[in-house]
């Protein structure tokens, strides 16, 4: 039997006005922080973060995040840090400027601090950073030996961010729960190459349970840009439990589904989490889960504002040809779809998606003989 592994970030804090904090938090870590922040970011928070890192007494340098995480850019950040003599790396930003300063921590052997300033993805607490050439195209995975030392989620940062943003956050922590289950049932490994423990399990059950009790009222006080407990709670889910339970639990069908997506030119303009929305219904069908599950799934998708057919992914002539590559490129080899607890094959993916997207047309239409 393999061994239980549950990984996670060494702290996390969150909260409405927390990166006036970041000077207390960080000075534990290290004296001289090198700071990177992406075009977005440096400017809605460049002010709170210097005068919290004078207050606590660390020097700090900021630079501006080049837009892409590669390593041309990680060995020239690390020039900076190893010119300053840094001690601690802080990445503020969205994912690829996060990843990028987890990349410079690792190479430079420091602990890195965190700072999201959406929560689109669960990025942010994982031990894992995606590298991509300069021109923007997937080169590989960096795992790392540890999750980041300190994740510092500011909601009112986060509330003010588009709200297509947050609703992607939650398409992506849609999956967490179904993808942890599947794995389990399958004794399928996780990220650091374990099974789950039944505290990681749980994390992922209640994501799901955040989601679809405050998701709808969390999009809607984000669409005014202000923080209610309900955008706490999905924060949360989003950004923290998406991430223990994604790492800790295990990914299967839906996350392989959306690489699968990737293939389709069309697809490429819509998010992350918004192509793994699809993929949860994907593996769903697969699954044959009850109608009360898959009911449950799209409301909730649809009054959050998350896809449900192909249609609304991009894809809006669907042909055969175009399905079987989706199909085919989520079974590849060394895929999380082969943690799913039954023989995975390309024909059983191509069905499985061809389904989904036409109970999602049936059930935008009002359809709703399920």
């Amino acid at each position: 039997m393999s061994a239980k592994i549950m990984i996670s970030p060494g702290r996390y804090v969150q909260g409405n006005g927390v990166i006036r904090q970041i000077g207390e938090q960080v000075k534990n870590l290290g004296q001289v922080a090198l700071v990177i922040g992406d075009k977005a970011a440096l400017p809605l928070t460049k002010e709170d973060v210097q005068k919290s890192f004078q207050d606590n007494g660390i020097n700090f340098r900021f630079e501006t995040f080049g837009g892409e995480c590669s390593i041309q850019e990680i060995n020239r950040l690390k020039g900076i840090g190893e010119e300053i003599r840094a001690d601690v790396i802080v990445g503020i930003g969205g994912g690829k400027t996060l990843d990028t300063a987890k990349a410079v921590a690792y190479y430079m052997k420091l602990p890195v601090v965190i700072v999201p300033t959406v929560a689109s993805t669960d990025a942010p607490c994982s031990a894992l950073a995606v590298i991509y050439t300069p021109e923007g195209v997937f080169e590989s995975y960096l795992i790392l030996p540890s999750n980041p030392n300190l994740v510092l989620v500011d909601t009112n940062i986060i509330a003010k961010a588009p709200v297509r943003l947050l609703v992607s956050g939650m398409g992506d922590a849609l999956a967490t729960w179904f993808e942890a289950d599947a794995c389990t049932k399958a004794a399928g490994k996780n990220m650091p190459g374990g099974t789950a423990t039944q505290a990681a399990l749980a994390l992922a059950r209640l994501c799901y349970q955040l989601l679809i009790a405050h998701g709808y009222r969390a999009k809607l006080a984000v669409e005014k840009g202000v923080v209610t407990e309900d955008v706490e709670k999905v924060v949360e889910a989003n950004t923290l439990l998406s991430g223990l339970g994604f790492e800790s639990g295990g990914l299967a069908a839906a996350h392989a589904i959306h690489n699968g997506l990737t293939a389709l030119e069309e697809t490429h303009h819509y998010f992350h989490g918004e192509k793994v929305a699809f993929g949860t219904l994907v593996q769903i069908i697969m699954e044959n889960r009850s109608n009360a599950e898959l009911h449950e799934v799209l409301n909730f998708c649809i009054s959050v504002g998350l896809p449900v057919t192909l249609r609304q992914i991009g894809v809006t002539e669907v042909t055969p040809e175009k399905i079987r590559k989706v199909a085919e490129l989520s079974c590849a080899e060394g895929e999380t779809i082969y943690n799913m607890p039954f023989p995975v094959t390309p024909d059983l993916v191509y069905n499985a998606i061809m389904a989904a997207d036409a109970i999602g047309e049936a059930f935008l239409a009002g359809n709703l003989g399920l």
